[in-house]
């Protein structure tokens, strides 16, 4: 599976606005703050493997 590294842009209500930072692509995902760690703040780094988010340090 692979694994891909998102950024958290922004935070609106119940959803986070993700960009991905290991390729370059201009798309932002909207994903529910629900499958997110509950510590994410704007500028977190996130890993996303196994269809899971992992805050990265």
């Amino acid at each position: 599976m692979e694994t891909w590294y998102y950024q958290v842009v922004s935070i609106d209500g119940d959803y986070a606005n993700l960009k991905r930072t290991d390729v370059e692509t201009g798309d932002i995902k909207l994903v529910a703050r629900a499958l997110l760690p509950p510590e994410i703040a704007e500028g977190s780094r996130l890993k996303y493997e196994w269809m899971q988010y992992e805050l990265m340090e």
